[in-house]
């Protein structure tokens, strides 16, 4: 029988594709992660990697020990899942979404988790697309996501509106913005503010606004960290555009300012898991917790 430490780093190695990062995930060291993999080899028989100077390629066998690998680790989480279907406060609870409603919803849960101790939570920030692939290949049981996928892979149930900001410097509090002001001020870039541009100045009701082309905006920063992307903001650098529950967990949110649209701007949440397969009952208390987030967010 194999090991099953040495098949889980192994599998972790393959997901993060870093033996560095590998050793962190796992709190390893990482000639520690490299001793595991070696052994794993050594007990199938075959090299299940091909070393690169400080890079890899997994080996055919190596595919085919990780599909092992991860089978086992579904085969766990079913079992486990199995024994505690009917427990709404006990049990393993995956989901997924944005790094935005991340930062909203991991609070909760996790005084949902202290409640009740035999609850845990595992909460994976992604973008739509990984979400959608994480459900469907069922390493993970529900999601947030921004765009309506398929009916026929996935049950779909809306949400409620995640509301939308435009935000500033402090010091453009209860100032008239214009499209001009936004072009001396210069955008905050993060992987998402594209979308988010386009979103509120096409729903925000102002026609100047609406004319404005994104791509032309000069860059004041930029930043692929969520929780750092409001900062170069706050210190008085360039505007940006965030989902409201980014603005309210930001730590300096007194340094900032707010714009007042004409008309409030919202996205779409929709609350997908994968088609005709029923899950614990645990997950009727998380989506609870999903929901009243969601409806309680508003825009002062």
């Amino acid at each position: 029988m194999l090991n099953p430490i040495w098949l889980h780093t192994f599998k972790t190695l393959i997901e993060v594709g870093h033996f560095t990062q590998t050793a962190e995930k796992l709190y390893m060291t990482q000639p520690g992660v490299s001793q595991q993999i070696k052994k794993l080899e050594q007990a199938c028989g075959h090299p299940l990697i091909k070393r690169i100077n400080k890079q890899f390629e997994i080996t055919e066998q190596g595919r085919q020990v990780y599909q092992y690998a991860r089978d086992l680790t579904q085969h766990e989480h079913k079992l486990m899942e199995s024994l505690s279907f009917d427990d709404p406060f006990s049990g393993q609870c995956r989901l997924s979404c944005s790094g935005s409603l991340a930062l909203l919803y991991y609070p909760k849960l996790l005084k949902l988790q202290a409640k009740y101790p035999a609850l845990s939570v595992h909460l994976e920030a992604a973008p739509n697309y990984k979400v959608l692939k994480d459900i469907a290949e069922t390493n993970i049981d529900i999601g947030v996501v921004t765009h309506k996928p398929s009916a026929s892979e996935f049950y779909i149930e809306p949400l409620g509106l995640e509301p939308l900001c435009l935000i500033m410097p402090k010091r453009f509090e209860g100032q008239t913005i214009n499209s001009q002001t936004l072009i001396n001020c210069g955008v905050v870039k993060h992987p998402d503010s594209a979308h988010y541009l386009s979103l509120y100045f096409d729903q925000c009701g102002d026609r100047e606004f609406a004319e404005l082309n994104i791509e032309k905006l000069p860059a004041a920063s930029y930043v692929n960290q969520l929780s750092q992307i409001l900062l170069p903001v706050s210190q008085g650098i360039g505007f940006t555009v965030l989902p409201k529950s980014t603005f309210d967990s930001f730590i300096h949110k007194d340094s900032l300012s707010l714009h007042n649209p004409k008309v409030q701007v919202t996205e779409q949440l929709y609350l997908i898991h994968k088609r005709n397969r029923e899950l614990p009952a645990r997950y009727q208390t998380i989506e609870q917790i999903l929901k009243e987030s969601v409806s309680h967010q508003t825009i002062s």
